[in-house]
């Protein structure tokens, strides 16, 4: 992978001008970007010798741009959305996550070819690197269930399998009249596919604008029949491909994914993806003869052709940071789209929810359900609660709950939650299921386990204390916990105080330099779990973040806290007396009774993805969007976070004073 994104100008490189006669290249601040940092100066007036004009692909404005350039002698460029365009379509107001930008013609027009046809045409393609990166990118589209447009619900049934699928287009949509296609050709599709699946139904799949009532498509309700059944509910198109026995389209971009999903759809029109041998051409470009593989046509149309845009660093980028981007909003929207009703949530826990969960729908904190669904903070939920249960992830923020400094991480639960070990939790699924992971996810957590290890990060992230003078030899490190913590009265077993912890690690380790470190909370006096004799028990207390203080140690003694997860990131033994997530997995020394039987044995790589890529939700107070985890660990790094303000710091130090209280953020 190189350095410098596809598109990207380097540094000191003349900008191009671009003369454009569409509105939408000025008022569209995400589309001015995208071409600025490509190196394309957006400019109005009329372009000269060595400039060019440009145009929106084949748009109702695209013959102003044309008719000047063809005045001028001036090249035209052809911009579009890319292939991973965002949740939500243009029209509901989502910025696209790059672009196309084509100096020869336009992918979907067969009238003259583009430069994407030139790439797919005369580059060897036969990298391994890229290759790879393509079959990698593939699985992970499909994994995340990923589409231009991505308003779908993975969770909505879709008919039996056996079905033929034909794709609906929206009516007069340049890609398709640019084929010279009609409202003829697809009917003629449809008769087709009826005639050469005789015994087949007919799935008919709308455009997502047409069910949104934005733009008319070919196909209504009128063209059901008994055979024939037209789908206008957002149904996920992985998974309508994995149910078709067969695939038609006019040049929906639905046919492309049809050929990374395995088919070899039939197709009408005349769009990028045919004439290379992965398709039933019945429309076939006799220019087109070369024969490529699903990983080639996906490097060339997806990894070389785009321009692809990082909305959080605001820079180009590589597929793969969209992959994760676009993964993480859709994940967003889909648990959100019901909206939410929260019970049990403190009055300042009530913003946070609310930009997290409330960017689709409201969360409402009162009130009827009205089809919402219903979360609650997990330590208020009854053991019987059937409602989403809420928690602080593993990357919380740079501060503590106590002092009310809001999360870049929680993690929802619709099974039990993850430090109540007395019934199952959605991260104990994940973990368990873990070992099935591909490679690229596997290496994606290692990638993940060496920036959080480098840069120090941690839960809370609080840096300062200076490193005492210690003795030399075997040193342990002994994490103190809040007295009444969920996860310890859950998940602690015969040990289960700071006290009885420290002496069971003496007790355990006789000859061993044995360091005590309280938790924050209850060194700020806003919590219980003080214990007036650690120093009979250890040889010193210290006062410094987690990351250095696991840096001093060789193991770890713990009930369930999560720095002992942490000192596994950093290659450290853990010794758990409690039965903490991480536990009974085979990666720690386990003393608790009864002891853990996990399903599975994962890897440290394995468990992590489960842990800090799959289960939690990020969020990134920059953007205001949903967010990878490694942007949240970038602005962990680099303190680029809002500060709590005056009235969060006001409320802490009041809270100080009704320690024990429900004031807190983490219970």
């Amino acid at each position: 992978m190189s350095d410098l994104p596809t598109g990207q100008a380097a540094a000191g490189e003349t900008l191009r001008r671009l003369y454009v006669y569409n509105g939408g290249f000025l008022t569209q601040a995400r589309v001015r970007r995208i071409l600025g940092l490509a190196g394309w100066d957006i400019r109005l007036g009329m372009p000269g010798a060595d400039d060019h004009v440009g145009v929106w692909g084949h748009a109702p404005t695209a013959p102003r741009g044309e008719a000047v350039a063809a005045r001028r002698d001036t090249p035209v460029v052809r911009v579009e959305d890319a292939f991973l365009r965002s949740v939500r379509p243009g029209r509901d107001g989502d910025l696209p996550l790059g672009l196309t930008v084509d100096l020869r013609g336009m992918h979907y027009d067969p009238a003259q070819p583009s430069d994407l046809e030139m790439l797919l045409r005369d580059n060897p393609l036969d990298d391994n690197v890229l290759l790879t990166r393509a079959r990698d990118c593939m699985d992970r589209i499909a994994r995340a269930r990923l589409s231009k447009y991505n308003i779908h619900d993975p969770d909505l049934p879709v008919p039996d399998p056996g079905y033929v699928l034909v794709i609906d287009q929206t009516k007069g949509d340049a890609a398709v009249t640019a084929g010279g296609a009609d409202s003829n050709t697809f009917r003629e599709m449809l008769f087709y596919a009826q005639t050469e699946h005789p015994a087949a139904r007919i799935v008919i799949k709308t455009h997502p604008e047409t069910a949104q009532g934005h733009r008319d498509g070919y196909f209504t309700a009128a063209d059901q029949t008994d055979r024939i059944t037209l789908l206008d509910s957002p149904l996920c198109p992985h998974a309508l491909m994995q149910g078709a026995i067969a695939v038609y389209t006019v040049s929906s971009h639905m046919g492309f994914e049809a050929i990374m999903a395995g088919h070899r759809p039939v197709v009408f029109g005349q769009p990028f993806y045919i004439g290379w041998g992965l398709t039933d051409d019945r429309a076939p470009l006799d220019r087109r003869q070369r024969r490529l593989t699903r990983a080639q046509l996906f490097a060339g149309a997806m990894i070389l052709y785009p321009l692809w845009f990082d909305p959080y660093r605001d820079r180009l980028c590589q597929i793969e940071d969209v992959i994760d981007a676009l993964a993480a909003q859709a994940r967003a929207w889909r648990e959100d789209r019901h909206g939410w009703l929260a019970h049990g949530m403190s009055a300042w826990k009530r913003a946070p929810l609310q930009r997290v969960f409330g960017q689709v729908r409201k969360v409402r904190f009162s009130g009827p359900s009205d089809g919402r669904r219903e979360m609650i903070w997990a330590s208020k939920a009854a053991t019987d609660s059937d409602h989403v249960r809420v928690e602080d992830g593993f990357l919380r923020s740079r501060g503590l709950g106590a002092d009310l400094v809001p999360p870049l991480s929680l993690v929802l639960d619709d099974l039990g939650i993850y430090y109540d070990p007395s019934r199952p939790s959605r991260l104990e699924t994940l973990i368990a299921a873990a070992p099935a992971l591909p490679d690229h996810a596997r290496a994606r957590a290692r990638r993940l386990i060496a920036t959080l290890t480098r840069d120090k990060l941690t839960k809370y992230n609080l840096h300062g204390g200076a490193v005492p003078d210690l003795p030399g030899g075997r040193r342990i490190l002994v994490p103190g916990q809040v007295a009444d913590d969920a996860s310890v009265r859950l998940g602690a077993s015969k040990v289960a105080s700071n006290g009885d912890l420290l002496r069971a690690a003496r007790a355990a380790n006789p000859a061993a330099v044995i360091l005590y470190k309280p938790h924050p909370d209850v060194v700020a006096g806003l919590r219980d779990g003080a214990v007036p004799d650690a120093g009979d028990w250890a040889d010193a207390i210290i006062d410094l973040d987690a990351a250095a203080a696991i840096d001093l140690v060789d193991e770890v003694w713990t009930m369930t806290s999560g720095m002992g997860f942490e000192a596994l990131l950093r290659g450290k033994r853990v010794t758990c007396l409690g039965q903490p997530f991480y536990a009974g997995w085979g990666l720690t020394d386990d003393r608790a009774m009864p002891i853990l039987r996990r399903a599975a044995t994962p890897t440290l790589e394995e468990m992590v993805h489960a842990v800090l890529i799959d289960y939690p939700r990020y969020f990134d107070p920059v953007t205001g969007l949903a967010c990878p985890v490694e942007v949240a660990a970038a602005r962990l790094r680099d303190g680029r976070l809002p500060h709590p303000g005056w009235r969060n710091r006001a409320l802490a130090k009041l809270q100080g004073h009704f320690a024990g209280f429900a004031w807190v953020w983490r219970r």
